[in-house]
C-alpha cells in the first residue's frame, strides 16, 4: 500500500532573465508522478538542477507546488494550511544535506531535539522528554553526555546523526532524506547509509532517497526514479535498473560510476555536450539535445511514461510500442 503519492506534481518559479533583468518562468518539476509504498526506499537521482530537491521540499510542505496532488496516507493534502498538516508534519520528515547549516549554532543538542516533542505535545514531562531525547540519541550511535554540547563541537557525520535524530524523534512515517551523505567523507558516509538502512528495518520507516551518487542510491533503495529537466525518464525496482538501464540518460548515469578496479577498463561516455538550459529547455524529448539515439520527432514530441514490464517503466520513444500507463 502506499503511504506517500505524487500526481502530475508541477513547480514553477518567476525568475529574472538576461542582463536587463527581465522575467521570466522556469519549470524546475515538470508534471511528475509516483508512489511511495510503506516501509520502502524510493530513490530519487539525477543531475543537480533536476528538480529532486524540490520535489522532496514539496511532499514536506516546506514549498507550494504550482499544480498537482500531494497524497499522505490517502489523504490530499496539497492545499492544506499550516494548522492542517501539522498532524501529518510530525510523521512527515526531513534531513537536510548540510547539517551544519540545518542545525541552529546557538542551541544545544537537547534544546534541538526537545523542540519537535514540545511542538507536536508528544511527552508529559520533562523527565519523559529527557528520557526519549537519551535514548534516540543512542539510536543512531552517540551519547547522552552528548545532550550538553553545541552542533560545532561535533564532525560532520556526528551532526547529521544529530539531523537524523531530529527527524525520528517523533517516531514519523515517512523521511525525506535530501542528498544526506554529499557532504561527508566516504568512510563516514558508509557509516550514515548504514544507520539509515537500521533505522528504516527497526522504525519501519518509508524513505525518498534523493542523490546524484548511483552507488549510495542502490544501497539503500528498493526503487529507483531517474530525472532529467523536471522530468522522470525512468523509473524501476533496484535491480531492475541496475540490471537493464532503458533510458539514454540513465545509461549515461551508470557510465560515470567510478570504478575501483584499477585492472578493469571503463567506458568514458561520449561527449554528450551541457546540460540545457530551464529558461530554454528542448520543446519536445528533454534528453533530445543529449541523445546520441534522438530520432526527428523526438525534438517536437516529448514521451510518455509507459510500461514495459511489471516493474520497469521508461519515457522513451525507443519503447514507444509499450503500453502508456498515463
Amino acid at each position: 500500500m502506499s503511504l506517500v503519492e505524487v500526481e502530475k506534481l508541477t513547480k514553477k518559479f518567476k525568475v529574472l532573465k538576461g542582463a536587463v533583468g527581465k522575467k521570466a518562468e522556469i519549470t524546475a518539476v515538470n508534471g511528475i508522478s509516483f508512489k511511495v509504498d510503506k516501509a520502502q526506499t524510493l530513490g530519487l537521482v539525477g543531475e543537480s538542477g533536476c528538480g529532486k530537491t524540490t520535489t522532496g521540499r514539496m511532499i514536506v510542505k516546506l514549498i507550494e507546488p504550482s499544480s498537482g496532488k500531494i497524497i499522505i496516507n490517502g489523504k490530499d493534502v496539497t492545499h492544506m494550511n499550516d494548522v492542517k498538516f501539522k498532524p501529518f508534519r510530525r510523521n512527515v520528515q526531513i534531513v537536510f544535506q548540510d547539517p551544519y547549516s540545518s542545525l541552529n549554532p546557538r542551541m544545544t543538542i537537547y534544546d534541538i531535539l526537545k523542540r519537535p516533542l514540545r511542538i507536536f505535545k508528544t511527552v508529559k514531562d520533562k523527565h519523559q522528554e529527557k528520557e526519549i531525547i537519551m535514548k534516540t540519541l543512542e539510536s543512531v550511535g552517540l551519547k547522552p553526555e552528548h545532550m550538553t554540547r553545541y552542533p560545532h563541537e561535533f564532525s560532520g557525520g556526528q551532526r547529521q546523526r544529530v539531523a537524523v535524530a531530529r527527524a525520528i524523534i517523533t517516531r514519523p512515517n515517512f523521511v525525506v532524506l535530501d542528498e544526506p551523505t554529499s557532504a561527508l567523507d566516504v568512510s563516514v558516509q558508509a557509516q550514515i547509509m548504514n544507520l539509515l538502512k537500521g533505522l528504516k528495518y527497526s522504525m519501519s520507516l518509508t524513505y525518498l532517497f534523493i542523490s546524484h551518487d548511483l552507488s549510495v542510491v542502490k544501497f539503500i533503495s528498493d526503487q529507483i526514479a531517474v530525472m532529467y529537466l523536471g522530468n522522470i525518464v525512468e523509473m524501476a525496482s533496484t535491480d531492475e535498473i541496475f540490471k537493464h538501464p532503458l533510458h539514454p540518460y540513465t545509461s549515461l548515469l551508470f557510465q560515470s560510476i567510478p570504478v575501483p578496479n584499477p585492472k578493469k577498463k571503463v567506458k568514458i561516455p561520449q561527449d554528450v555536450g551541457e546540460l540545457p538550459s530551464l529558461l530554454d529547455p528542448p520543446k519536445g524529448c528533454p534528453f533530445y539535445s543529449r541523445c546520441p539515439f534522438r530520432k526527428k520527432k523526438c525534438e517536437f514530441e516529448k514521451p510518455k511514461l509507459v510500461k514495459v514490464s511489471s516493474v520497469h517503466k521508461v519515457a522513451c520513444f525507443l519503447y514507444s510500442d509499450a503500453t502508456n500507463m498515463d
